[in-house]
C-alpha cells in the first residue's frame, strides 16, 4: 500500500494521507494505472470541513477490510473540490444526470478514461461495501454496458453543459421580474427563501439591495431587512465571536451546520454594510463589523492571505464547540447573569441541538436596548467566549483560494473600518504576489506557496474586481493595470466566441467536458464574476470594449436571471450596476480626510466606483481633467460616461446620489 497524499498542498487530502487506501491524487498517471491494471477508478471528492466527508472517511477509508477490496479492484482517487473545482463541476453534474441531486462527498466509479459510470453522494458502511461488490461484479461480468453506461453519462454531462444558447439583454423590465420572482418565494415568517436546509442568500441579498437603490422599491428592501435580521439573530450567526456557518439545518435559522466558509462571509459582509449604508441600521452595522473582524482574527494565515474555511466537526464531534446547557452557562457566568443569558439566548434544558444542548440565538432586540442591558450583554458575551476558548476548537482549512480571497478583499474595502481597508490592501498583494505566476493566476496556495491547479474563471474574476477595489482605496494605477491583465486572460482564453464563457481556459487540462456552469450557487459564477470586473474596469477606464464584452455576457446571463433568479443572484447584481450607470465618482482632493471624500464612500449606490486622489494623478484615468473648484475638494459624477456638474459640498453629493 502506498498511499500518495503525503505531499498534497490540501489540507482535506492532508486528511486522508493515513487512511489504508492506497489513495492517488487526480493525475494522468492515476488513469494510466487504472488502464494498465484493467480496473475501474473510484473518484472521491470532498472538501476539508465538510462533516459528511469526515463520516464516511472514518466509517469506511479508515476501515482496513473496505481499504484493502479498494487497493484490490480499484484505482482510488481523492479530489479536493475547492482545489479543483473543474473536476468537481464534470462529476457533480454526472451525479446529478444520474441520481436528480448532488452533494458531498461525491462517490464516483469511473473507467479508467475517466467516464463516470455511477454517482452518489455518502454512503454508510455496510451500504458502501455491497457498493463495491456491485461495481466490480458489473466490472467484471458486464463490462460493455458499463462502458455503454459510461459513454451515455458523458454525452448527457456535456449537453448540460452546452453554450451559446438564448440571449436575453438586461432590461427594467428583466430585472423587475427577477425581483418579483424572489418576492414571492421569500419566507415571510422567517426571511430568506426557501426551507431547509436554509442557505444565507447573500448574492440575492446584494441584487436586491441595488434594485431598491436604483427603483425605490420598499418591498425589495424590507426583504433584505427581514433575512439579515433574522439571519444575524439566529444560529446561523455566532453570537459569541461573530461569522456565519455555512446553512441552517431548518428553516428558522436556529441550528447550523456548523462549518465557516470564507465565501459565505466574504458575501455576507458585503450584504450587511451596504444595508447599513442605505439604512444606518445598527444591527447591520454591528453584523458588519463583527464579520469583519472574524475574517481577519480567525480566518488569516501567517503568510498574509485568507483561509478558506473552519470545519463543522470539533474532535469528530458536529457542532461540540459551539453548543450549551444552562448548567454550562451558569458555570461560565455564575447564577444571575447565567439565568439571564439562558433567557436572552433561548438556552433551555430541552435544548434545540443534540444531547440536549442549544445553539446561542438571540431571542430579542439587543442592539438598540436600554444602554445598561446592552454592556451587560457585551460583558456576557466576552466572559462565554473566553469560556468557550478553553473547550476543543475546530481544524482550519488553512489553503488560500485565489477567488474566495478575491471576495473578501472586495468586501473589507467596501467596509468603513480603516482596520478593513488596510487589510483589504495587504491581502491584494499576498494574491499579486503569490498567486499571479507568469500573468496566470494559481487557485490555490498554502504556506505560502502556490499550488499546481491553474486559475479558473471565478479565479480570475474574483480577483480582477478585487485589485479593482483597491486600486478605488489607493488610486495607485498598479492594481488597475493587474485587473486589466486577468481580464484580458479571461477575455483571450476563457471566452466561447459568443458572448459568453467557460470555467476553464482553453489550454487548460482537458476533462471530459469543458465546464460552462452559469449558475450563483455558493459562489458567484465564473461569468458573472468576470461581468462585474469588466463592468467596473470600462467605469473605471472608459474603456468601451470592454463594457460592450460585459453586456454581451450578461446577455448571456439574462434568461437565468429572469426565470430562475434565486441561482442568478451575482448575474443580477451586476445587471443592477451596469443598468444604473454604474455611477462613476472622482474625488479630486489634496486632503484624504476631507469629510467629501466620506460621504462619497458612504452614499454611493452599490456597484459604484469611486476613485480619490489630485486632480489628473498619473495613470488614473478617472481623475483626468478633474481640477479643484475655488481650490475646494471636487466630486465629478458621471453615469454611463455621461457627468454631471461638480459639487464641493456632502449635501451636494448626497443628492446627486440619490437623482
Amino acid at each position: 500500500m502506498a498511499n500518495r497524499l503525503a505531499d498534497a498542498t490540501s489540507p482535506y487530502l492532508q486528511q486522508h494521507r493515513d487512511n489504508p487506501v492506497d489513495w492517488w491524487q487526480w493525475s494522468a498517471e492515476a488513469f494510466a494505472e487504472a488502464r494498465r491494471r484493467d480496473v475501474p477508478v473510484l473518484i472521491s471528492v470532498g472538501y476539508a470541513a465538510c462533516h459528511w466527508c469526515h463520516v464516511m472517511a472514518h466509517e469506511s477509508f479508515e476501515d482496513e477490510a473496505i481499504a484493502a477490496r479498494l487497493n484490490a479492484g480499484f484505482v482510488s482517487i481523492k479530489v479536493d473540490r475547492e482545489e479543483r473545482p473543474d473536476v468537481d463541476a464534470v462529476y457533480m453534474t454526472a451525479t446529478q444526470a444520474m441520481t436528480g441531486q448532488g452533494g458531498w462527498p461525491m462517490t464516483v466509479f469511473a473507467t479508467p478514461g475517466g467516464q463516470p459510470f455511477f454517482c452518489g453522494t455518502y454512503f454508510p458502511k455496510d451500504q458502501f461495501a455491497r457498493l463495491i461488490s456491485s461495481v466490480e461484479e458489473a466490472w467484471r461480468d458486464q463490462r460493455d454496458a458499463v462502458i455503454q453506461q459510461g459513454a451515455a453519462v458523458v454525452e448527457a454531462v456535456g449537453g448540460a453543459q452546452l453554450v451559446g444558447g438564448p440571449t436575453a439583454p438586461i432590461s427594467v423590465e428583466l430585472l423587475a421580474a427577477s425581483a418579483s420572482g424572489l418576492a414571492k418565494e421569500q419566507d415571510q415568517m422567517y426571511g430568506g427563501f426557501g426551507g431547509a436546509p436554509k442557505f444565507p442568500p447573500h448574492m440575492n441579498l446584494l441584487f436586491l439591495l441595488r434594485h431598491h437603490e436604483r427603483t425605490g422599491s420598499a418591498e425589495a428592501l424590507e426583504i433584505v431587512r427581514h433575512a439579515c435580521e433574522q439571519m444575524g439573530r439566529g444560529g446561523l450567526y455566532d453570537q459569541l465571536a461573530g461569522g456565519f456557518s455555512r446553512y441552517s439545518v431548518d428553516a428558522t435559522w436556529t441550528v447550523p451546520h456548523f462549518e465557516k466558509m470564507l465565501y459565505d462571509n466574504a458575501l455576507l459582509l458585503r450584504a450587511y454594510t451596504q444595508l447599513w449604508r442605505i439604512t444606518g441600521d445598527v444591527l447591520a452595522r454591528r453584523i458588519a463589523d463583527e464579520t469583519a473582524a472574524f475574517l481577519l482574527r480567525d480566518l488569516g494565515t501567517p503568510q498574509g492571505g485568507l483561509a478558506s474555511a473552519l470545519d463543522a466537526d470539533t474532535d469528530g464531534v458536529e457542532g461540540l464547540t459551539y453548543a450549551w446547557t444552562p448548567a454550562e452557562l451558569i458555570t461560565a457566568l455564575g447564577e444571575e447573569d447565567g439565568t439571564w443569558a439562558a433567557d436572552l439566548f433561548r438556552v433551555t434544558t430541552r435544548g434545540t441541538f443534540e444531547h440536549g444542548r442549544s445553539v446561542l440565538v438571540l431571542a430579542r432586540d439587543i442592539d438598540e436596548a436600554d444602554p445598561s442591558l446592552v454592556e451587560r450583554w457585551r460583558s456576557v458575551r466576552r466572559r462565554l467566549l473566553a469560556a468557550r476558548a478553553g473547550r476543543p476548537q475546530p481544524a482550519r482549512d488553512d489553503k488560500v483560494v485565489a477567488s474566495w480571497n478575491g471576495l473578501a478583499i472586495t468586501a473589507l474595502a467596501e467596509h468603513p473600518a480603516a482596520e478593513s481597508r488596510a487589510a483589504a490592501i495587504r491581502l491584494a498583494a499576498v494574491l499579486a504576489e503569490r498567486h499571479l505566476v507568469d500573468g496566470r493566476l494559481r487557485r490555490v496556495s498554502r504556506d505560502g506557496v502556490a499550488g499546481e491547479p491553474a486559475g479558473v474563471l471565478e479565479d480570475y474574476g474574483c480577483v480582477a474586481e478585487a485589485f479593482l477595489a483597491v486600486h478605488q482605496l489607493t488610486a495607485e494605477p498598479r492594481w488597475l493595470e493587474l485587473a486589466r491583465q486577468l481580464l484580458d486572460v479571461a477575455l483571450a482564453r476563457f471566452g466561447n466566441g459568443e458572448g459568453g464563457f467557460y470555467d476553464t481556459a482553453d489550454d487548460a487540462e482537458k476533462l471530459l467536458t469543458r465546464p460552462a456552469d452559469p449558475t450563483d450557487n455558493a459562489t458567484p459564477s465564473g461569468a458573472s464574476a468576470i461581468c462585474a470586473a469588466l463592468v467596473a474596469y470600462a467605469a473605471l477606464t472608459g474603456e468601451t470594449s470592454y463594457r460592450e464584452a460585459a453586456d454581451a455576457a450578461l446577455a448571456t446571463l439574462g434568461p437565468l436571471i429572469e426565470g430562475h433568479p434565486r441561482f442568478a443572484g451575482y448575474a443580477a447584481t451586476v445587471a443592477e450596476a451596469a443598468l444604473t450607470g454604474p455611477f462613476e465618482i472622482a474625488v479630486a482632493t489634496t486632503d484624504p480626510a476631507d469629510p467629501l471624500v466620506e460621504a462619497a464612500l458612504r452614499y454611493a449606490p452599490g456597484g459604484s466606483v469611486i476613485v480619490v486622489g489630485t486632480p489628473d494623478q498619473t495613470g488614473v484615468p478617472l481623475l483626468a481633467d478633474r481640477p479643484l473648484i475655488e481650490g475646494a475638494a471636487t466630486a465629478y459624477v458621471c453615469r454611463g460616461f455621461v457627468c454631471d456638474r461638480p459639487v464641493t459640498t456632502s449635501d451636494d453629493l448626497r443628492a446627486r446620489l440619490k437623482g
